[in-house]
C-alpha cells in the first residue's frame, strides 16, 4: 500500500499535466464496490491537497477530477446494484464482503437518501452504500442529486486537510483574499456535513424508538 501511495505522489509531483487524471481514477475507485474497500485514495489525496498548498499542482483540474471521479464511481456502482439485484452478495467476490454489504444495508434501511450522501464521508460503507442502493431500487433521480451534491463537497473536504498543512497554521494570517474565501468554503461544507451526520443520527434514534 504504502508503495502505491509513493508512485502515485510521484508521479502527480513529476507529471502535473497527469494530476488531473490520476486524481479522477483514484477518487473514481475510493467510490467503486470492492475497490474503494482496498484502495488507499483517501491518503494520496490528502497528500495531493498539500501538493496544491505549496503551489505544485492547480488547484482548479484536481478539484474538479475528484468530483467527476467520486460522482462517476457511485454511479457504476449503483447501476451495477440495480443490474446484478440483491443477489450479488451471494457471489464472487461480494460474497467475502458480507459484513461489509450488510453494514451499509443497515445504514440506508435507516437513512435512505441521506446515507448516499453522509455515506461518502464514512470509509467503512463510502464503497458499499452505492450498491446497495441500486439493488434496493432506491429512484435513480433522488440517488443522483444525492451523490452528485455529496461528491462535489467531498473533493475539496478530502483535499483541505493536505493544504491546510501546507500552508501552515503560522502563515494563515497572511493568506490572500483567494485563500480565505477558500477557506470559508472548506469551512461552510465541513458544517454542513456534521448538521448532515446530526441529523441522520437524529433520525435514526427517534426510528429506534418508535
Amino acid at each position: 500500500m504504502q508503495s502505491f501511495i509513493d508512485q502515485s505522489v510521484c508521479i502527480i509531483e513529476n507529471h502535473q499535466a497527469w494530476a488531473g487524471l490520476v486524481v479522477g481514477l483514484l477518487a473514481f475507485g475510493e467510490s467503486l464496490v470492492l475497490v474503494g474497500i482496498l484502495l488507499p485514495g483517501t491518503t494520496v489525496l490528502i497528500i495531493v491537497g498539500g501538493l496544491v498548498g505549496a503551489g505544485i499542482v492547480q488547484p482548479l483540474p484536481v478539484l474538479l477530477a475528484a468530483m467527476l471521479g467520486a460522482a462517476l464511481g457511485d454511479t457504476i456502482s449503483y447501476f451495477l446494484g440495480k443490474w446484478l439485484g440483491r443477489g450479488v452478495v451471494h457471489k464472487w467476490p461480494l460474497n467475502r464482503y458480507r459484513r461489509e454489504i450488510a453494514r451499509a444495508r443497515l445504514f440506508f434501511h435507516r437513512y435512505g437518501v441521506a446515507a448516499v450522501f453522509v455515506g461518502r464521508f464514512f470509509g467503512p460503507v463510502r464503497a458499499t452504500v452505492p450498491l446497495v442502493a441500486g439493488m434496493m431500487g432506491m429512484n435513480r433521480r433522488r440517488f443522483q442529486i444525492a451523490n452528485i451534491l455529496s461528491a462535489i463537497i467531498w473533493a475539496p473536504v478530502v483535499l483541505s486537510p493536505g493544504w491546510l498543512v501546507a500552508k501552515g497554521a503560522a502563515n494563515l494570517p497572511e493568506l490572500d483574499a483567494t485563500s480565505l474565501v477558500g477557506l470559508a468554503v472548506i469551512a461552510a461544507m465541513v458544517v454542513a456535513i456534521i448538521v448532515a451526520v446530526l441529523v441522520v443520527r437524529m433520525r435514526g434514534s427517534r426510528n429506534a424508538r418508535i
